[in-house]
């Protein structure tokens, strides 16, 4: 600069003062590589660069009458992103540089672009998903055999063949859009099988990325061209029609219920979920801080879009207070009354009983705005103490977002069967959660509720896809067995993506061949005469 400072024209005046928290007035400006990014070099061109462009390093500084640039002798150094995107440069306290570079690498990258794609849950948090669905779904499986002979008994003369099922149309929820592509792709190429990604409409440039970069690597590590597409309509009708090609294997459906039901409904074979509206019973021997903590840590979680996070809190009325008190001391949020008609009102679509997708994924405090209500700042959830169960107490359904329904009942049995209430209204099949240190009433619990998962002492987000806090593979496909209208209850992996053939060796049943067969056309001998005769010398 051929000055110390330089005056801003009238536009420029405007930035301090309108830029603020919702508004940085700070724009964006990014690439893509290919290769891997070496932070060295990055930093090496940025040195070169700021030496052409000396007007770049400078600082906004604030005169009498107007705010100006001076030269600055900071030094740009590059960092890995771990911010909001277009977060705040200008500081009126602190002297900054008006630019910044940084560098991320896919994992933070697809969260970010899932994150502001489909405005739903917390990048950060959905970076340890992008982990789950990579690396620990690869660690789960990669020891796994799915080629050729994967098993022989000698004693039964029985050898298993794992073959492929065939092209997989894989359907990918607004909710978890790149982790869950990521991990189908994983399992169907484990288990050798073409796979068809189709998105969901409010999520198909993340999706669209994800299967970008998953090709190129697949193709890098000698995989067949075409082993990973991706239908880019993103219309639901084409889907529809896809699910009923017959070229298709299988449907991998993961998403709304009205979508899994399209797939069961196709004529295709289907692996699908269900509604997941998880009871959590807190017991008297249970440890109310540790709880309360999980259940925070889980609900709160990419704000609550896991279908496995909890929905209704269930204890006895000796405790209530206690529990209460925890939740309020951790910064949760009673609502009172009216501001549970408020919350209702946009939480729930009235005509159907259903979510409604303005609050899917929103902050506490999105909520709270969109409910009209005020709540103490630092709030992490809304919690509705609710007197019953049903279409005529909307909250006490499942809800993709931090509000939790609160329940008290009056001993023991009356707090299980208001689980199992909570069950049955619409998360048959899917999971539950205890928090207890006694034993008998955890699987009393288990035995009650029919749950493909009963989550002990455990967040039930977190803990439901597995291998975080259990040991249940890593899965974003959770099965709810024939309660919830699936196939199975199992946590879905490479396994179940391939048909088992079975080679049988001769192996004469000697007990069978060795009995006189003549004696089953004789009907004055009983039964118990029969397998006498059967079993005998033997």
């Amino acid at each position: 600069m051929s000055n110390n400072w330089n005056s801003l024209d009238n536009a420029a005046i405007m930035f301090p003062a309108a830029a603020g928290g919702a508004d940085t007035q700070v724009f964006r400006i990014s690439c893509e590589l290919h290769d891997k990014i070496d932070p060295d070099i990055l930093q090496n061109a940025l040195d070169e660069t700021i030496t052409i462009f000396r007007f770049y390093q400078s600082v906004l500084k604030r005169g009498l009458f107007w705010y100006y640039l001076e030269e600055s002798k900071l030094t740009p150094v590059v960092h890995i992103e771990n911010t909001q995107p277009c977060g705040n440069i200008y500081s009126p306290h602190h002297k900054k540089l008006l630019f910044d570079v940084s560098y991320f690498n896919n994992r933070v990258n697809l969260a970010k672009m899932a994150q502001e794609e489909t405005g739903m849950g917390v990048w950060e948090h959905k970076v340890i998903k992008n982990v789950l669905g990579t690396q620990l779904v690869y660690e789960s499986i990669k020891n796994e055999k799915t080629v050729g002979v994967i098993s022989y008994n000698s004693q039964t003369g029985i050898a298993e063949i794992a073959q492929p099922l065939g092209p997989i149309l894989a359907v990918i929820p607004v909710t978890n859009p790149t982790s869950t592509a990521m991990f189908k792709i994983l399992i169907c190429l484990k288990s050798r099988n073409p796979i068809i990604i189709s998105s969901h409409r409010g999520a198909s440039k993340s999706c669209a990325e994800t299967v970008r970069i998953c090709y190129e690597a697949a193709l890098s590590a000698g995989a067949p061209e075409d082993c990973i597409q991706m239908i880019t309509s993103g219309s639901r009708d084409f889907t529809q029609m896809m699910m009923a090609h017959p070229k298709i294997a299988l449907i991998l459906a993961t998403g709304g219920t009205g979508l899994v039901k399209a797939a069961y409904s196709s004529g295709n074979p289907a692996i699908g979920v269900g509604p997941g509206n998880v009871p959590v019973f807190i017991d008297e021997s249970a440890d109310i801080p540790f709880a309360v903590g999980n259940i925070i840590s889980s609900k709160t979680f990419d704000n609550g879009t896991i279908c496995a996070s909890e929905q209704a809190i269930v204890m006895v009325d000796a405790i209530e207070k206690e529990v209460r008190r925890e939740f309020e001391r951790q910064n949760c949020y009673f609502l009172t009354n009216e501001e549970i008609k408020k919350v209702e009102k946009i939480a729930i679509v009235p005509e159907t009983g259903s979510m409604s997708a303005q609050v899917v994924g929103q902050s506490v405090l999105t909520i709270a705005k969109l409910a009209d209500i005020n709540i103490p700042e630092g709030t992490k959830i809304l919690i509705a103490k609710l007197d019953g169960i049903g279409k005529e107490f909307p909250l006490s359904g499942e809800v993709l977002a931090p509000i939790l329904a609160f329940y008290s009942a009056k001993d023991y049995h009356a707090a299980i069967n208001c689980c199992i209430d909570l069950n049955y209204l619409g998360g048959i099949g899917h999971s539950a959660c205890i928090y207890s240190n006694n034993e008998k009433r955890i699987m009393e619990y288990a035995e009650l509720l029919n749950a493909g998962r009963v989550l002990v002492n455990t967040p039930s987000s977190q803990g439901a896809v597995g291998a975080l806090f259990n040991q249940l593979p890593p899965s974003l496909t959770l099965g709810c067995g024939t309660g919830g209208k699936n196939i199975t209850t199992e946590n879905i992996t490479a396994k179940n993506l391939l048909n088992i053939q079975r080679v049988c060796r001769r192996k004469p049943n000697e007990m069978f061949f060795g009995f006189d067969q003549s004696k089953y056309y004789d009907e004055s001998l009983t039964a118990d005469e029969i397998t006498k005769e059967y079993y005998k010398n033997h």
